[in-house]
C-alpha cells in the first residue's frame, strides 16, 4: 500500500513541469447580511484581496503577518476548505479553484493540513491508531488490516513517537505530542503539500524547537513542500526558504529568507524585523527602535490607496491615492511600495 502511493507520487512529480503550487489573483470574499426573513449584503469583508504566490517542490514558503491579516484564510482557500470568490489555485498542474467536491476528494490526497491547536484537531473518542489511520480508510487505500496496522505504526515511528502509543487516547499525550500525532495523520498519504497553520504557536518554546527540527527532517526525507503560516518571525526564519509578508489581504513582500532578514525593503516588513528582540542585550538597546501606530483596519473597510499608509512612517501622497502592484525586482524578490517603484 505505502509503495504504490509513494509510486504515484513520483510519477506526478514527473509528469509536472513548473511550481507544484501556483496561485494567482486569488481572493476570499465575505458578503455581510442584513435582516431576519429577508436578507441582503450590505457590506463584503474582504480577507484575502489578490494574492499571489509559487511554490516549488521540496521548498517552505513561510507566510507570515499580523492577526488578522489573511493568512489563515489563504491556507484554507488553497485546500477548498474555504471556496475562493476569485482567482487561480494550480496545483500540479491542476487549476482547483473551482472543482467541485468529487474532484476535490482525489486531490485532497496530495494535499494536507496541520492545525495549530493540537487539542482541538484530534478527536478524544478515538484512539491515535485510528486518528492517523483514518485518512487511508477515508480514500480507500487501507488494504488489509495487517498492512493497515504497519502503515500506522510506520508513521508514528516517522514522527519520534512509539508504535505501542497507537493504542492510547489524544488526552493520554502532551501538546507537543499531540501535534506529532496530527503530522503523522497529514503524512498518511504521501502528500506532495502540506499547509502548517501556525502549528508550534500553542507550544512551549523548547517543544516548538523539536517540532520545527522534525518538520525539517521529514522535508528532507519525504521532499514535502510547506507553505508555513506564522507569525513568529523567528520559527519562519529557521525553516522557509522564501518568506511572503501579508497585510490586510495582500502581499506586500516576497523575499529569500537571507535578503529578507538582510534587508527588508517595505515598511511594514522593517517594523515587523525590528520588533523581533535581539539576545544580545547590549546590542538591542542601541537598536533603534521602529513601531507600528494604531491597529490593523477592518477588511470591511479597506484604506483607499497603500492599505499600509494610514501606519506607515514614510507614507506619501501617492500611497493615500494609488494601491502599488507587486513588482518582481529580478533579483528573487517582489515589493509593492511606491517608495521601491
Amino acid at each position: 500500500m505505502p509503495d504504490s502511493l509513494t509510486t504515484e507520487a513520483a510519477a506526478r512529480a514527473a509528469a509536472t513541469d513548473g511550481p507544484l503550487l501556483r496561485v494567482e489573483g486569488l481572493k476570499v470574499h465575505f458578503p455581510v447580511m442584513k435582516g431576519v426573513v429577508i436578507q441582503k449584503q450590505v457590506a463584503t469583508v474582504k480577507a484575502v484581496d489578490g494574492v499571489s504566490f509559487t511554490l516549488d517542490r521540496g521548498e517552505t514558503l513561510g507566510l507570515v503577518g499580523e492577526s488578522g491579516c489573511g493568512k489563515s484564510t489563504t491556507g484554507l482557500a488553497i485546500l477548498r476548505m474555504l471556496t475562493p470568490t476569485a482567482g487561480r489555485i494550480v496545483f500540479e498542474g491542476e487549476d482547483i479553484a473551482t472543482h467541485d467536491k468529487g474532484r476535490m476528494r482525489k486531490v485532497r490526497r496530495r494535499m494536507q493540513m496541520v492545525y495549530q491547536d493540537p487539542y482541538g484537531s484530534l478527536d478524544p473518542r478515538m484512539k491515535v491508531g485510528d486518528i492517523v489511520g483514518e485518512p487511508l480508510v477515508v480514500h480507500g487505500v487501507a488494504g488489509d488490516r495487517a498492512a493497515y496496522r504497519a502503515r500506522i505504526a510506520e508513521l508514528i515511528r516517522m514522527v519520534g513517537l512509539l508504535p505501542d502509543m497507537a493504542e492510547r487516547y489524544p488526552h493520554e499525550f502532551s501538546g507537543g505530542q499531540r501535534q506529532r500525532i496530527g503530522i503523522a495523520r497529514a503524512l498518511a498519504l504521501n502528500p506532495s503539500l502540506i499547509i502548517c497553520d501556525e502549528p508550534v504557536s500553542a507550544l512551549d518554546v523548547s517543544i516548538q524547537a523539536q517540532v520545527v527540527n522534525l518538520f525539517m527532517e521529514l522535508q528532507e526525507r519525504l521532499g514535502l513542500a510547506y507553505l508555513f503560516i506564522a507569525h513568529d518571525l523567528s520559527v519562519v526564519r529557521h525553516i522557509s526558504n522564501r518568506i511572503a509578508v501579508m497585510y490586510l489581504g495582500r502581499i506586500v513582500e516576497i523575499a529569500t529568507r537571507d535578503q529578507l532578514y538582510r534587508e527588508p525593503m517595505h515598511p511594514y516588513t522593517q517594523a515587523l524585523m525590528a520588533a523581533v528582540p535581539i539576545p544580545d542585550p547590549a546590542l538591542e538597546a542601541t537598536r533603534p527602535q521602529q513601531i507600528i501606530s494604531g491597529e490593523v483596519p477592518s477588511a470591511l473597510r479597506p484604506p483607499p490607496g497603500c492599505r499600509f499608509h494610514p501606519r506607515c512612517p514614510r507614507a506619501m501622497d501617492a500611497c493615500r491615492t494609488q494601491d502599488p502592484d507587486l513588482r518582481d525586482r529580478g533579483d528573487g524578490r517582489a515589493v509593492a511600495c511606491h517608495l521601491h517603484g
